[in-house]
């Protein structure tokens, strides 16, 4: 017999890897040939995010450290660093998950740019110790505001189209894990 949490929680793994394999395929797309001045937000960051933040247990911290070495290989980036800071900022989440559990959403957009604009700094200043050619930090800047800014839809999506929603105080199996 199935154990329906098990699946559901198995389920929502699957969607967030599918997820952000849709989202790096549209990326890798040519879809346009002149460069815009905006970059566009990380939506892989801003799911991981908002996955964390809301269900800690649908994103473990293997599946999104494999996400984003994939990311890195596919957009030849220096393959480790950025899922390693990501994965870091993304504990830090998981570790505070029951008090950031009751934040009304303008904290939790609060604490999820926070974490953007630290995971940034942070990747930056490791390459820069190491002498590696990046972005200029104007680009880099703008991403990180745009991707800030991209916060509130995702979430939105997350819930309103997947049903991702936070888990309530007492919500629990019979085994008195979390549902």
């Amino acid at each position: 017999m199935v154990d329906p949490v098990a699946a559901r929680r198995l389920a929502y793994r699957v969607l967030f890897a599918g997820i952000a394999a849709f989202v790096l395929f549209v990326r890798m797309l040519p879809l346009d040939a002149v460069p815009s001045r905006v970059p566009g937000p990380d939506f892989i960051l801003c799911g991981t995010i908002a996955w964390v933040l809301r269900r800690p247990d649908y994103a473990p911290a293997a599946l999104v450290a494999a996400v984003l070495l994939m990311e890195d290989v596919l957009a030849m980036r220096p393959p480790g660093l950025w899922p390693l800071v990501v994965l870091l900022g993304t504990e830090f989440l998981r570790s505070r998950e029951a008090s950031f559990r009751d934040l009304p959403f303008a904290l939790e957009w609060l604490v999820a740019g926070g974490l953007v604009i630290a995971v940034t700094v942070i990747n930056g200043l490791v390459l820069a110790t190491f002498l590696v050619p990046q972005a200029p930090a104007g680009l880099t800047a703008l991403r990180t505001v745009v991707t800030i800014l991209a916060y509130p839809g995702v979430v939105l999506i997350a819930h309103f189209v997947f049903g991702l929603r936070k888990a309530a105080p007492g919500q629990v199996d019979a085994f008195g894990r979390r549902k």
